[in-house]
């Protein structure tokens, strides 16, 4: 495929918004979870949670968007000068030839559930003020967005469990490629709910203490909540110095068990495989891949097996979900923004709250942040059922 330039980018999640946070917290190995204190759960985990959103309700113009997850949207798209960047995009290239792709899990479903609370007693009716088609839907953020933005070109939504923001990026890929869109705004959001935080807990899943992905004594993973999002255009960025671009994306499933990965990662080595053939890339040419690494057993035993597999044992790797939670249908632009940064400031990322990696997973696993020197990386998103995402980024002069 042809390179796609990552013009600009930004990143909020329990780390912070923007980048400028994230970045500090990568480079120190540090991590923004904390136990759960989210609504009225009564779950002994600890989760990633984006500070400050229930104090910053949608300005009046977007109430009929009013949910947790278009605010994290909102709070997202305004850091990094990134609404900016849409905007004078949208002046070179037409409001029509600029499209939109967007992944989550949940959408707004957060607004369902606290509506449900107040179901009228005699008839159960839900209140007059919830607004299904602006929250609970899952295009709810892409209408949200693309109206915030301004952008007329086609949009869409995948909801493809954790893979979904990570999907999104071939989604654009193909649209552009197609000549049906000069640009996309590319990107991802999910915010804490009920049903993910009591689902998890219930299939066995939620970790007791801050997860500790590939670590021996990992016990599962911490929920996070994030907003990603990135503006891929054919052009690199016309100042000088180097620019960050999406050279491949690989697609497969599996469809091994609804839950479980295939034991042996047969699908995520296919959706690595991919990935490298689009970018016209040797596993050699890599120099770090950032892990889907849930901290799950099942998991990280299956990633492993694949990763090996395709790069072998010496790859630099880690999962930064140790910091940042899991933040399910938002980690894949999440994830992809962390490998843009890994590759803007050379930085290997180190594994937050694994110290000792499990003797059984033959990775070269990095459990502290170091400097590197690396031109291409890869970030993996695999979801239920089978749905795997691999992305492979450069650094291009």
């Amino acid at each position: 495929m042809n390179p796609l330039f990552l013009t600009r980018f930004t990143a909020t999640c329990c780390l912070g918004a923007g980048l400028q946070p994230l970045g500090a917290a990568l480079a120190g190995t540090r991590s923004g979870l904390a136990p759960c204190r989210f609504e009225d759960v009564a779950l002994d985990t600890w989760i990633g949670a984006v500070a400050g959103i229930e104090e910053q309700p949608l300005p009046q113009a977007w109430r009929p968007f009013e949910c947790r997850n278009n605010r994290l949207a909102y709070l997202g798209l305004g850091q990094d000068g990134f609404t900016a960047a849409v905007a004078a995009c949208i002046s070179r290239v037409g409001a029509h030839r600029v499209g939109l792709f967007i992944g989550t899990s949940t959408s707004g479903i957060l607004q369902t559930e606290l509506a449900y609370r107040r179901r009228d007693p005699s008839s159960g009716a839900l209140p007059a003020d919830f607004h299904y088609a602006g929250t609970h839907n899952t295009f709810s953020a892409a209408a949200f967005i693309r109206q915030l933005l301004g952008i007329q070109g086609p949009a869409a939504v995948v909801s493809t469990a954790c893979s979904s923001s990570a999907k999104a990026f071939g989604a654009a890929q193909r649209m552009i490629e197609l000549g049906i869109i000069d640009a996309a705004v590319v990107g991802g959001v999910d915010s804490l709910c009920l049903t993910t935080l009591y689902g998890f807990h219930s299939l066995q899943l939620t970790a007791r203490q801050p997860c500790r992905p590939f670590a021996a004594e990992r016990d599962g993973i911490s929920i996070g909540e994030a907003a990603a999002f990135v503006l891929l255009e054919k052009s690199a960025p016309r100042a000088g110095g180097s620019a960050i671009a999406l050279l491949g994306v690989g697609e497969s499933n599996d469809g091994y068990h609804l839950s479980a990965p295939h034991p042996e990662g047969l699908g995520a080595r296919l959706a690595m495989e991919s990935a490298l053939g689009a970018a016209g890339l040797g596993a050699a040419e890599v120099g770090y891949v950032n892990l889907h690494g849930t901290g799950t057993a099942s998991n990280d035993s299956a990633e492993c097996a694949a990763v090996t597999r395709v790069f072998g044992t010496a790859m630099p790797c880690s999962s930064t979900k140790g910091a940042t939670g899991h933040t399910l249908g938002a980690a894949g632009a999440l994830e992809a923004v962390i490998c843009a940064l890994a590759l803007r400031d050379q930085l290997l990322p180190g594994g937050a709250n694994t110290d000792q990696v499990d003797p059984a997973l033959r990775l070269n696993y990095i459990t502290s942040s170091q400097a590197g020197s690396f031109t291409h990386a890869v970030s993996n998103s695999f979801g239920f059922g089978g749905t795997n995402c691999s992305l492979a980024f450069g650094r291009l002069s």
